[in-house]
């Protein structure tokens, strides 16, 4: 149970820490109930969606469901993709150039075009979308990308020394069980809430993560938090293309 409250604590911008002790050793466990967090997050983002849809302007609606996610998560994950594309953009094929990039807390030009683009593209996929379709999709999204992302902790190792962690906290790798529950958390939502036409898109973020697993492993060896907060946005924006793709008159 502490390590759940551990993984909100984490993730969020919740102050639960107010009431909740957890330990060093419950944040390294906190990966398997990452997309659990993101059915908060996403399902908080895609009420204020649905609800911002009636009020304004879609793409105004929107902003607002990703400014609530931002205040959320307090920018995490987008810290991550700013750190990742600053890393590999500016550090060559140095592979501790692009560590020592990532580590340092400004933001360069490859950090600022990737969220740039990564906002400018979320927001014109989710708002080509009617309105029950893009508040599912955000939904569930949310949770997918978080949980196939956090497979990479059991793929490949941490690609700095321990005591170099930014965060302070190595994630432990996932036994099966765990793995199970966490894909399980990941794939509920998309099978709950999302139409049955669209669930063959699940192999695009999917694809996403193995082909973006196989580049770290050849630039760095391994992972960081960064890498983590990153891929789960890449995956989860591989996964707003593919259903913009299917709901388009071609794929019909």
């Amino acid at each position: 149970m502490k390590s759940i409250l551990a993984a909100f604590v984490f993730f969020t911008r919740f102050p639960l820490w107010r009431w909740v002790d957890v330990s060093g050793e419950n944040f390294s466990r906190i990966i398997p109930y990452w997309p659990l967090v993101g059915w908060v997050t996403g399902g908080l983002s895609a009420a204020t969606l649905f609800y911002a849809s009636h009020l304004f302007p879609v793409t105004v609606a929107v902003v607002l469901a990703l400014v609530v996610r931002l205040l959320l998560t307090g920018a995490l994950h987008e810290d991550g993709l700013a750190d990742f594309f600053d890393g590999f953009g500016g550090g060559g094929a140095n592979r501790e150039r692009i560590l020592a990039i990532m580590k340092d807390s400004h933001i360069g030009t490859y950090g600022v075009i990737a969220l740039i683009f990564y906002f400018l593209f979320s927001v014109l996929l989710l708002s080509s979308l009617p309105l029950v379709l893009r508040c599912s999709l955000l939904l569930v999204a949310d949770p997918l990308a978080k949980g196939i992302t956090g497979m990479m902790v059991n793929i490949l190792p941490y690609a700095r020394p321990v005591e170099q962690c930014k965060s302070g906290i190595l994630y432990a790798k996932m036994p099966g069980t765990k793995l199970f529950f966490s894909l399980l958390f990941a794939l509920l939502p998309v099978a709950v809430f999302f139409p049955v036409r669209y669930w063959p898109g699940v192999a695009m973020p999917a694809f996403a993560f193995f082909a973006l697993i196989v580049f770290l492993k050849k630039k760095i060896g391994g992972y960081t938090g960064d890498c983590c907060g990153a891929i789960m946005l890449l995956c989860e924006l591989s996964f707003y293309i593919i259903t913009v793709l299917i709901y388009s008159e071609g794929w019909k």
